[in-house]
This record gives C-alpha cells, structure tokens and sequence, in this order.
C-alpha cells in the first residue's frame, strides 16, 4: 500500500512535489524568524524539583536581588589613596546606569569600631572609608578582621576586592503573572535583549579602568548572557563547519558537481523547516540543543550518501534502465532499511525524554522532530531533484575498490577468533570503566580558562569566599516562638520606656547557641568557603563591646534600637522571627579537585541529626548546590534508564525487523559493545558525567545500529543470490561497506567540529561520540561480519 502510494503519487509528480517542498521551505523559513536560544538557569535543573519552589520561598523570606559582581584587584595596594578613588570613581560610574539599582563597595561598609564613641552614636552615625574624616588604616584593618565582610568584599589578603551591582527589578516581570504564555514569552526575551544590553554597557564602563588594575565580570545575568554569546557562536560555527566538510567529503567520494548539490539540498531543506518548526512551536534552544542544526546535517546526510551510494551501483548494474525504472529501484530497495534507522536512531533520543532534565528532554524531542523531517525530505527531495537531472550526467566514473573496507572484510574471514578476543578484551575494558564513572562535576569547570566566566569565577571562588550557594535553615520549636512579658523587669536598667516588643523576647541562649554551633561546624569544613549567619553578627557585636559576649537580653535590646537601615541589611537576611527559624548562607569552594558535593550534602545531614541532635522537621538544606546535585545525582538514574529503553527498544526493533533473534543479538552486539567501551574510556579517564556526555552512549547505539542494519540487509538480500558467506561478506564490504565507510567518516569528523566549542561539556560530546561511531563502525565491519560467519543465521552455504 505504501509503496503503491509512493510509487505513483511522490515519484511520478515531480513537478508537483517539488512545488509543495519550495511550499514547505518557505512557509517554515517564515516561522524561522521565532527561533529562539535561552540559556537562562532553569535550563539546568530538574523538572519540577520540590527543592526549586522550596529555594524562591527561602529568597523571597529573606531577600534577594538579582546582582552582577565585579572583582577588583588594583596595580597598587587596595589602602592607598589612587586605589580607593578608582574605586570610588568606578563605583560612581557604574551606579549612574539606569538599571542599577545600587552598587556595593568595601568603600560603603558601616566602620562600627573606628572611633571611641558609644556604641549607640556609632550605630546611628556610622562612617565609611569614603568619608574624609576617618582613619582609613583602622578603617581598612577593621574590614579585614570582620567576621562578616572578610573573604567576602575583601580577600584575606587584602588584595582583591568585591563590587556588588544590584539590578533594578524589571517592571514587567513583577507583572508576569495576570499575563498570558505568549505575552510572558515575549516579556523574558526583552528581558534578556535589555539584560544583554547592561552586559555591554558594564563592560563597557570596566574597560575604560583596565589601566588600575584586573576587573573581572561575574554573577548569574553574566553567565546567562555569556552562554546565549556562546549558543549563537555554536549553532553557526557548528553548522557551517559541519556543511563545509560535508561538502568536501562529498566532493571526494562522488567526484561530481550533481552528488554534491542533491544531498546539500536535503539538509538546507530539512534544517531550515526544523528550525522553522521550533520557531512555529515556540521551543528554545539551549546549550544543550545547540548543536542540533550539526547533527540534523550529520544523519540527513548519512541517509542521502546510502541512498546515492546504492543509485550508482543499481545504475550500474543496470544499465540499459532510464533514470525513473532506478529511482524507483532505489527507493525500494532503500526504504526500508532507512526507515527503521531513523526508527532506532529516533527511539534513541526519544529515550532522552525519560531523563528529568528539560534541556536534555527537549533535545530529545527535537532531534526526534528533526529526524522525521529528514526521512521525509530524503525519500522526497531526493528522488524529485534526481528526476530532473540530465541522464546522460548521472553517472560518476568508475569506482575503485576502498582498499579499507577490503582490508577489514579480509580480517573479518581470517582472524574470527582474534576478533573474539580483542571483543573479551575490551568488554573487560569497558566493565572497568563504567564502574569508576561518576557525576561530581563543577560548573566552573563547564568553561574554557580562558573565558571572562572562568577566570571570574575563580577568582571569587579563591579569594572571596566560593561561589556555589547552600542554605541551612533552622527551624525552631513553637513553643519558644516568643516569650511573654513576664521578663519585663530584667529589662528596666536599659531605661526601655517604650511598650516592649515582642520580638526582642525571641532571642534565648538555646537558639543563638545552635545558630552558633551550627555556623561554626559548617565553617569547619573544608570544602565550605564563606559562612554568614546571625553568629557573624554577634561575632561584630562582641567585637565592638570590648570583646566581652553580649547576653541574650543585650541582643533583644540592640536588636529593638539597631536603625532600621541595618537590621534590613545585616540581620534581616539571617533571622525570621515571624517564621521562628534563622538561616545560615554559606558558599562552596566549588574548584577544589576533590570536592564531593553529595558527599558534602550527606555528611552535612549526618552531622545536623548526629552531633546536634536535630531532627529533620528542625532544619532543611536549600540553594543552588542542592539543585545542581540534585541534577547530577539524577544523571546516573537517567543514563541506566535511557540506556535501558534504547537497548531493549533496539533489540526488540531488529526482531520485528529481521524475525530472527540470532541475526538480532549479532546486530546489536557490536554497537552495545563500543557505547560501553566509550563509557568505559570517559570512566578510567576520570572524566566526570554530565548533560552531554550522559547522551553518548544512547545516542551512539541510536545511530551506530543504522550501519548495522544497512550491511544485515544488505548481507541478505546477497546471500540469497550468492549462497556464499565469505563471498557475500567481500561483495557486502565492497558495496554497502564503502557507504557505511563513507557515512562514518563523515559523522566522525561531523562530531568532532563540536571541539571548536566552547562549553566543555559540548567538546567533550564531539570527541566521545566520533569517537564511539568510529569504533562502532570498525565493529560493525570486522566483528558484526565474524559473528555471521560464525552463527551462520542465513542458513548453511549452497
């Protein structure tokens, strides 16, 4: 019925489908327009994580203001008097930007201990290093030894310096809510045009300071925008790296103007109508989609050279048949085998959707969409432009024999068993590998060194206290929630004539003792960088009281009288008294080498339940770590589960296909066996998983089982005519052998343009996924055939 259909409507009206196809491209060019890139951080995360809605809960309780930081580490020492103008100069500069809200500078830290008035007047009246009059050495001694604001806004050393940018709250994001998806839509994507715009102008403003001294950009708008920088340079280099090879590698298998145009065609064609299908669904590209364009080019052109590769050879065959009588051949003989290698390369990224991971499940979807468009336009395009060439130019010269392919079937005849063995071998390899693999990963890690992301990050990291959020949240019993004015005349020698405040009964010895407690074993830990909690405040308090600790009826007090300006900025962030919990904010060091974040998350659990005798409605952990943990851990179930569902979906593929288990299991053997081994390479090598590398192995079956699946059916159809095995094995390596050959190569180095990234973890994809498509086509051609010839699944020789 298909091939009925086929046959008389798609072949016989070139004209009319070639007319639908110029329909198509057009109308999907329009949408094109609407194609969209995001690499905002929720593209990072668990679908649905409880720990998400749990984290913008803790933000919106305790504050928090979406921020640019800038680290500034001056050619002269930070306390001389050129370095505090920059400084100040900068500051000023960056402050007069319509979208800063405020800039924070060492130079704007209340200096509590720089005179020898009460405390009281201090407070109220606090001096800052930028004012004329104070002493700029106590001042900067002072910040250096504070609990709060070293490795903070200062490094230990005094060298390098913080500059805190916060940005003004869009407008139109705090409306976002009564609106519809597609106004929201357009919202966030001006959002990130006018985000993109302050990156330009602030780096702008540095480079005008680059003769004071080394000024690094960092924070989340940075990134963000940083990343769309790096998407829209993968996307282009990518695809027009891609289809420069492309065009190269066709030039010299075909050696002839016509079989470059057809399958270039087929591309454009398919990934201009994707791309416009992703602009008509409103999908977003992500880092991890980015390279989508490449392989849609890749896979729609390992179809086109099988499809071309058997054309030629069926017009040799058969000479005296006119164009039509072997484009009909063709596709016949084609369909089907192409068919169910976009059927299992498709069941592979559609394994993709089970990961938890939007950007991962998104790319699954997408490369499935894709793949669909490119059977389609193969089995369309193809043919129609193939009816309209001259037939007296169709031809190409006499092919040669690929000396590779030659060499691989003689190995395949003559070596079986040292085959086997090199098989044991490295199936003992791979077993090795996979069981050292591990997700810990960081994501400073994710960028080259030489990127503004890296060396921005690290410098913070090292010297300003870390840079991974985590949040510890202690939650305290009702019952202590507040305390009754019984206590009123403990109060009387503060002379408080007011009418007492609830909330200065709230502080009792148990509660700042845990805070206490707490803070300074999360400061203990190695791995821990910053730690910032009520304590750090007490900790300054008793610094400005000669030293001497402050009782908990003394901080109720300094509490109720501290000027409303600094309880915003200093307590507020640490203490809820209305929800009876204090939060401890901490950062991660997140360049150590060793560092282990689940690890870190469990001893943390372990100790808050062991050592402080918490139980688990007391405390929660919250913040950035926990979600990109949370994403990390998630990786490993994911790549068993998808794995998996590709392996089983493949196998069961090939049975429905061949109706043979036998023939099935040596099909899918060959391309298991060099996924695993390329896991196996990723482990021992000690490369940690990630978002890209997690898709290697299904994707690599995915597509590899494609070779498998052409040289089965090609072997076939052979034998059924030879009744030979070792001359229908040299006749399949002669033939589809070279296409497969041909279609690897050009994947491989498809795969490896993706190094000209620069987000580590694409590179790393490019090179382990050529890497695995070129072992699996070795396998494909010297142990699938062995294994035939051992198994003998056609049945014995004539």
């Amino acid at each position: 019925m298909i091939a009925h259909f086929y046959q008389n409507v798609i072949l016989k009206n070139p004209k009319a489908i070639f007319l639908l196809l110029i329909i198509a491209i057009l109308s999907f060019g329009y949408y094109s327009k609407n194609f969209r890139l995001d690499a905002s951080s929720e593209t990072l995360l668990i679908e649905g994580d409880p720990d998400l809605a749990y984290l913008k809960e803790v933000s919106e309780r305790y504050g928090s203001k979406e921020f640019l930081i800038l680290t500034y580490t001056p050619n002269e020492g930070m306390a001389t008097e050129s370095s505090i103008n920059n400084l100040l100069s900068l500051k000023y500069k960056i402050q007069s930007l319509n979208w800063v809200h405020s800039v924070i500078t060492l130079l704007d830290i209340p200096l509590l201990n720089n005179s020898d008035s009460p405390l009281q007047e201090r407070l109220e009246s606090f001096k800052t290093l930028k004012d004329e009059d104070v002493d700029r050495d106590r001042g900067f001694k002072e910040i250096l030894n504070s609990p709060v604001f070293r490795n903070f806004v200062i490094s230990e050393d005094g060298k390098t310096s913080g500059i805190i940018v916060n940005i003004k709250q869009s407008q139109k994001l705090e409306d976002i809510e009564n609106k519809s998806k597609e106004e929201v839509e357009l919202i966030k994507d001006q959002i990130k045009k006018q985000n993109h715009q302050n990156i330009l102008e602030i780096r702008q403003v540095i480079q005008s300071y680059d003769d004071v001294g080394k000024i690094y950009l960092g924070g989340i708008p940075m990134i963000a925008d940083d990343m769309m920088t790096f998407i829209k340079s993968d996307i282009i280099v990518f695809g027009l790296g891609v289809l420069l090879f492309i065009i190269v590698t066709l030039w010299f298998v075909f050696r002839n103007l016509l079989w470059i145009v057809v399958p270039i065609s087929s591309c454009l064609f398919s990934v201009i109508i994707m791309m416009g299908l992703l602009g008509l669904l409103g999908w977003k590209v992500t880092v991890i989609s980015s390279n989508f364009i490449a392989l849609m080019l890749i896979l729609t052109m390992a179809m086109n050279i099988h499809m071309s590769t058997r054309f030629l050879q069926l017009k040799k065959d058969f000479p005296l048949k006119n164009n039509f009588e072997i484009i009909s051949l063709t596709t016949s003989k084609m369909f089907w085998p192409i068919l169910y290698t976009a059927l299992t390369t498709i069941f592979a990224f559609l394994s993709l959707i089970f990961s938890e991971i939007k950007p991962i499940i998104d790319f699954g979807w997408m490369m499935t969409f894709g793949l669909i468009t490119s059977f389609i336009i193969t089995f369309t395009l193809l043919p129609t432009l193939l009816n309209f060439a001259p037939t007296n130019n169709i031809s190409v010269k006499k092919e040669q024999k690929s000396k590779i392919t030659n060499l691989l079937s003689l190995i395949s005849i003559n070596n079986k068993n040292s085959i086997l063995l090199v098989t044991g071998i490295v199936i003992i390899f791979s077993i090795t590998g996979i069981s050292k693999l591990e997700v810990e990963n960081s994501f400073i890690n994710y960028f080259d060194k030489n990127t503004e992301i890296y060396k921005g990050m690290k410098l913070i990291d090292e010297e300003l206290g870390g840079t991974t959020p985590l949040e510890v949240i202690i939650k305290f019993p009702e019952k202590e929630k507040v305390k009754k004015s019984g206590e009123d005349d403990e109060f009387d020698d503060w002379g408080d004539e007011e009418d007492i405040n609830d909330e200065k009964y709230w502080f009792t010895k148990d509660k700042i003792d845990l805070i206490t407690s707490v803070h300074n074993y999360l400061d203990s830990l190695p791995e821990i960088g910053k730690v910032l909690s009520f304590s750090s405040i007490i900790e300054v308090a008793t610094q400005l009281n000669n030293n001497k600790p402050l009782g908990t009826l003394e901080m109720g007090v300094l509490y109720s009288k501290i000027p409303e300006s600094i309880k915003t900025e200093i307590i507020d962030p640490y203490l809820s008294i209305k929800d009876n919990e204090a939060r401890i904010s901490l950062r991660i060091i997140d360049s150590q080498e060793d560092l282990r974040r689940n690890d870190l998350i469990n001893k943390i659990n372990f100790d808050l339940k062991d050592k402080f005798g918490l139980e688990e409605k007391d405390y929660k952990l919250a913040g950035v770590l926990i979600l990109f943990n949370n994403l990390l851990q998630s990786l490993f179930k994911s790549q068993i589960l998808t794995l998996g569902l590709v392996m089983v979906g493949i196998f069961s593929m090939f049975i429905i296909l061949f109706r043979n288990i036998k023939l099935s299991l040596i099909g899918v053997v060959p391309n298991f066996i060099a996924a695993f081994f390329i896991l196996g390479i990723i482990g021992l090598l000690g490369i940690p998983l990630d978002m890209m590398t997690i898709t290697i192995a299904a994707i690599t079956i995915g597509i590899a089982v494609d070779n498998s699946i052409h040289y089965i059916y090609r072997f076939k159809e052979e034998f059924n005519k030879i009744k030979d095995y070792n001359k229908t094995l040299k006749t399949c390596h002669s033939t589809v052998g070279v296409a497969i050959l041909n279609t690897s190569i050009t994947i491989v180095f498809g795969f490896s343009i993706l190094v000209l990234s620069k987000f580590i973890p694409t590179i790393y994809f490019g090179v382990f996924t050529g890497l695995a498509m070129l072992l699996a086509m070795i396998s494909v051609l010297t142990l699938l055939p062995a294994l035939i010839l051992i198994i003998k699944p056609f049945g014995k020789s004539s």
